[in-house]
């Protein structure tokens, strides 16, 4: 998996040039030449196998040989969102999201939210998208959404897939509530801000369909409430629904 570079670009059969610092990984700091075989992707869900014909500091020569269709999604769509945390939380955030298959990626803008991401740190973040991708062998890139407002988030997401809204229920039960798919439009899980979503949050995303659910007594961080929720989401929404 690791011999994998990315490219933006259409990938046909025959000769390729790979520019900028993806050509600078392959051939100098990897050391990868003439002869040596690599997969390149482009997000399109294939993988292109390619042998390198010749390399130098700013570009990589590569023969395509024919795509190779390999399915390593989940068998249903998975979106998280989240108030960002703070600092390289927010990136190891990102880097699982992208490992365990996570379809979209949406940071919210909540009462409570502290950290309020600008474009460039976006961006960043999808940078970070497509280095995971390329250790974890997905290919195809997690989306990163713009940062949105909570309100309009739960006017945008619609009764399609299964919602579920991280919060402790409302009857005080500590023990976690199931995660299931319930319907043809996947998963959509919400995780608030450290200090969790404002009770007038929480009664306008139930108001419009959203169920609460519970991780269990202790309280987490954000980064690992939403990463434990999508690996409990990308193993129950593999089961059929009710089962």
């Amino acid at each position: 998996m690791a011999d994998r570079f990315y490219t933006p670009d259409p990938l046909p059969v025959g000769e390729y040039v790979l520019t900028g610092p993806e050509a600078h990984h392959l051939a100098t700091v990897r050391r990868f030449g003439p002869g040596d075989r690599v997969v390149l992707f482009n997000g399109d869900g294939h993988d292109y196998p390619a042998e390198v014909v010749a390399t130098d500091r700013k570009r990589a020569v590569l023969t395509i040989s024919p795509l190779r269709a390999v399915d390593r999604e989940l068998p249903f769509r998975l979106e998280v969102s989240a108030a960002m945390p703070k600092g390289d939380r927010g990136d190891f955030l990102v880097e699982k999201l992208t490992e365990l298959g996570v379809a979209r990626f949406v940071p919210l803008l909540t009462a409570r939210t502290v950290v309020e991401p600008r474009e460039s740190r976006l961006d960043k973040l999808r940078q970070l998208v497509i280095e995971a991708s390329k250790q974890c062998g997905r290919n195809v890139l997690m989306e990163v959404g713009p940062l949105t407002r909570w309100t309009d988030y739960l006017a945008a997401t619609g009764p399609g897939a299964a919602r579920f809204i991280l919060h402790p229920p409302a009857d005080g039960s500590s023990e976690p509530a199931g995660i299931r798919q319930g319907g043809s439009g996947g998963i959509v899980i919400a995780v608030g801000p450290e200090g969790g979503f404002a009770d007038e949050e929480v009664a306008a995303a139930e108001a419009a369909g959203w169920r609460r659910v519970s991780l269990g007594p202790r309280v987490m961080r954000v980064e690992t409430a939403a990463i434990a929720a999508a690996a409990w989401a990308s193993i129950a929404g593999r089961q059929p629904p009710g089962g």
